[in-house]
């Protein structure tokens, strides 16, 4: 059996296009500047999420922490690329994102013992908080942070290799 000759004119007349279709945009990477904002987000958001699942078991978790830091690094280092300064700035918000919550955890303590509510303590006391998480800081305390900055340092080189 013989194949159809195509029919005279224009070769592409029968639906096909000419070229493969245009890829999808690719995501936005190599920001900087979005890098860092996205690492600032997910830093506020582990957070809360970080102080409220240690004030509901009412201690604190070394794993959370760990998870903290690698959010933050992984996240900013997806979205701003390979600079060199995001792994370091993603520790330093690691560190600052498990001592906010960590002074959330002290916050539902004291709104599970006083009543009221968290949220309303933590930026109506926080100088007590502070004072709090001064007397109640110990070997662990700083250990956790420094496995967030660790391995917010590390979820950054992770993410772009």
């Amino acid at each position: 059996m013989s194949q159809p000759t195509p029919p005279p004119g224009n070769p592409f007349a029968a639906g096909q296009a000419p070229y493969p279709p245009a890829p999808a945009p690719a995501p936005a990477r190599n920001n900087v500047a979005l890098g860092l904002v996205v690492a600032l987000v997910a830093a506020l958001v582990a957070a809360v999420a970080y102080g409220a699942i240690g004030g509901a078991i009412e201690r604190e978790i070394g794993y959370a922490a760990v998870g903290v830091g690698f959010l933050v690094g992984f996240a900013a280092a997806k979205v701003g690329g390979r600079n060199p300064a995001l792994p370091v700035i993603a520790a330093i918000l690691s560190v600052g994102a498990v001592y906010l919550g960590q002074l959330v955890v002290i916050a539902v303590i004291f709104s599970n013992l006083v009543g009221g509510s968290a949220p309303e303590i933590l930026l109506e006391d926080f100088g007590t908080l502070t004072d709090a998480w001064k007397e109640a800081a110990d070997g662990m305390t700083y250990l956790f942070l420094a496995l967030a900055a660790v391995t917010a340092f590390a979820g950054a080189k992770k993410a772009n290799s």
